[in-house]
């Protein structure tokens, strides 16, 4: 089994900045690509940014040029640096991980999610 805990959501007004981090624990042989999703009241989960283990990355382009995703692959951490947050930001950010287990099946683990509020 594998675990993922986010950290780093919060209130902050607009044009303000947060750093999300998101730590994987357990039964891991290697992760994938991992990346960071969010969820807006009554609106479907979205992609914000993935990044493969190689550190290719990907971003939604309303949020291109503001944040940007790294991670550690010895940590088996991943984060997400937020920049010039708008109101429309706000949203459960959820940490997503494609984990390779011992037995070289891939699975999709999900964080427990973590609120980002901005104020405008």
């Amino acid at each position: 089994q594998v675990q993922l805990v986010e950290s780093g959501g919060g209130l902050v007004q607009a044009g303000g900045s947060l750093r999300l981090s998101c730590v994987a624990s357990g039964s891991i042989f290697s992760i994938n690509a991992m990346g960071w999703y969010r969820q807006a009241p009554g609106k479907q989960r979205e992609l914000v940014a993935m990044v493969t283990k190689s550190g290719g990355t990907n971003y939604a382009d309303s949020v291109k040029g503001r944040f940007t995703i790294s991670r550690d692959n010895v940590k088996n951490t991943v984060s997400l640096q937020m920049n010039s947050l708008k109101a429309e930001d706000t949203a459960v950010y959820y940490c997503q991980a494609y984990v390779t287990a011992a037995t070289m099946r891939v699975y999709d683990y999900w964080g427990q999610g973590t609120q980002v509020t901005v104020s405008s």
